[in-house]
């Protein structure tokens, strides 16, 4: 009996769509889509959904809803996820009636922990994660998930305000980042990340494995420059070198917007976004001296699916 699921993973910068069909043991991905709605700019930080975010949301859910029909996805089998820029918003509510009169597509609104779960799933269905504990992070606009884990389990996660455009609206206000800035940012990832170093001290996680947005951008920026060629499609198993990490990191630190958007492989979405993100990302290798990095290029709707598989 084949059936057909549709995901959507409504997060603070870009949503998500993944249709797919099972058959049996086989799964085929139908449709994939990922949209730039930016809903956590101008209120993230207020928390608040602006008009404006609202009308961008809507635009892009009327094209998923368009896919899903075409794909005849029911609506019981159409699972939407809001992550931080939704469950933070005091607005939740009348943004998921409006999206649900609007669309019929209803948003299940799930907590840090729920969504470290689901993003551990999906990494570890798209990456080899071995025996030895490693570090999962995944930089949102919104949150940032850190989980301590194997190819077997979870040992600890929690989930952190401190998305990339909640940072980027709290601390850039020069472009490039100025030094006094940078400081100011990582004196602020020391006092919210206390709770990550008591883990790491506990779990020493020998890798760091990267998911989401800014570390795809980091894969292609790297496959640009070492090849000329975007990554393979297929291929959901990265090894990002720390040379090759720190290349990178120096240009987008020492750029402004333009300079950035002329890097190899960086896209208009991420360009601003990632400064903040690399600095996070070198706090972390830094801090708790990790000299592997591992990207996935699987994250929260895999991890959706792979629970939903299971039923």
């Amino acid at each position: 009996m084949s059936s057909r699921l549709g995901i959507i993973d409504l997060g603070t910068n870009t949503f998500h769509l993944l249709i797919v069909e099972k058959n049996g043991e086989n799964i085929t991905t139908l449709f994939h889509k990922s949209q730039p709605t930016q809903i956590g700019l101008g209120g993230i930080n207020k928390k608040l959904i602006t008009d404006e975010a609202t009308q961008r949301a809507l635009k892009v859910l009327r094209i998923f809803r368009a896919q899903l029909d075409v794909f005849e996805v029911s609506k019981e089998n159409t699972f939407a996820f809001g992550t931080s820029a939704i469950r933070n918003a005091e607005n939740q509510d009348s943004f998921c009636t409006k999206i649900l009169n609007e669309t019929g597509i209803k948003i299940t609104v799930i907590d840090g922990n729920q969504e470290a779960e689901y993003i551990y799933n999906g990494v570890r269905t798209g990456v080899n994660l071995g025996k030895e504990p490693s570090l999962i992070m995944d930089i949102g606009g919104g949150s940032v998930e850190f989980i301590i884990g194997n190819e077997k389990q979870i040992f600890w996660k929690q989930s952190f305000e401190i998305g990339g455009q909640r940072l980027m609206e709290k601390f850039m206000k020069n472009d490039p980042i100025s030094e006094s800035e940078k400081k100011r940012l990582y004196n602020y990832f020391d006092e919210n990340l206390i709770p990550l170093a008591n883990a790491v001290h506990q779990y020493a996680p020998v890798k760091l494995v990267g998911s989401s947005g800014t570390f795809d951008t980091l894969v292609d920026i790297d496959y640009q420059h070492r090849t000329g060629e975007w990554p393979p499609k297929t291929q959901t198993d990265f090894a990002l070198s720390p040379e090759e990490f720190y290349r990178t990191y120096a240009l987008i630190l020492s750029g402004n917007h333009d300079e950035r958007m002329a890097i190899p492989g960086m896209i208009a979405l991420r360009v601003d976004m990632i400064v903040v993100a690399v600095c996070l990302v070198d706090y972390v290798l830094k801090t708790h001296k990790i000299s592997q990095i591992q990207v996935s290029n699987y994250a929260l709707k895999e991890g959706v699916l792979a629970k939903l598989l299971e039923r």
